[in-house]
């Protein structure tokens, strides 16, 4: 009988280190591989300064001293990959106008930040990736049953985020024909919405579709669902440093093929409603 017991106490504390085990990820263990293999030597100094929006829910959020969203999950495996753990990483803000100059000036070692990649902006930064493609949409207000894409917005007031390819869309293919109006932040554009002070917002819809499902905004607005662009996003790395972008390549791909790419994404992204998408192939930037 005593046997028994110890057996039976044997079980029961190796069933608790299990369960300790697999609840101690950080926010980069959404997926079945919360502890990437490092690649040695890939940060000299074992810490890394990344860029990422504080303001895009689902995406990008700042909460205190916390942060959450599809982004800072990608961004933080890969930086497990490269050795670096979650408390090493410097989180900062990269909004859309400012992310060439934050990796440039050197104030950021690293950008996953709904970046998507265009050859313009491949003539003064590198890209790893990609990791995601995305389409830009419409955000509308949830009784405006006129504008049902951007060829229904002849005279509106439209709003987008300056420095963002975005704006640079709509600009190239009705300009003349849309009045728009550019914030430095996502929320501003959706708030302004909400207020009435401009007809539609645009950007990327897994963006919109964050902004959608936020409480404050639920029954409000409404994605009109018209895709008409690809944005392919992919990790901003200063021009030139080809080392580092080969490996978040390899990054990229292990936390694609593992699964934690698309268990971060049905954490953070699919609870606003939004389909997730088949994965892209990383290094094919």
């Amino acid at each position: 009988m005593a046997n028994m017991v110890r057996r039976l106490a044997a079980a029961a504390l190796a069933g608790l280190a299990v369960a300790t085990l697999a609840a101690c990820g950080g926010s980069g263990g959404a997926g079945p591989n919360p502890s990437p293999a490092p690649v040695p030597g890939a940060t000299p100094n074992g810490r890394l300064t990344i860029g990422i929006p504080f303001d895009e829910p689902g995406i990008g959020v700042k909460d205190g001293t916390s942060y959450r969203g599809f982004d800072v999950e990608t961004a933080t495996y890969v930086a497990k990959a490269l050795g670096v753990p979650e408390a090493n990483i410097t989180w900062k803000a990269a909004t859309g106008g400012d992310r060439e100059q934050l990796l440039q000036s050197g104030q950021v070692d690293l950008i996953f930040s709904t970046y998507s990649i265009t050859d313009a902006r491949k003539q003064v930064v590198d890209f790893a990736g990609p990791y995601f493609v995305a389409h830009q949409d419409l955000l509308v207000r949830r009784n405006d049953e006129e504008i049902t894409g951007p060829e229904t917005l002849n005279g509106k007031d439209l709003c987008a985020v300056s420095g963002t390819t975005s704006a640079a869309n709509v600009l190239a293919r009705y300009q003349g024909r849309i009045r728009l109006k550019e914030f430095s932040r996502w929320s501003d554009c959706v708030q302004a919405l909400a207020d009435s002070q401009v007809d539609a917002a645009t950007t990327d819809d897994v963006i919109l579709a964050g902004f959608a499902a936020e409480p404050q905004y639920r029954g409000v607005l409404k994605l009109v669902g018209k895709g008409f662009s690809d944005e392919v996003y992919g990790v901003g790395i200063r021009k030139g440093n080809t080392e580092l972008r080969d490996k978040v390549n390899a990054a990229l791909k292990q936390y694609v093929a593992d699964g934690s790419w698309r268990s971060a994404l049905n954490i953070t992204v699919a609870p606003s409603g939004y389909k997730i998408p088949d994965p892209p192939n990383p290094g094919s930037a």
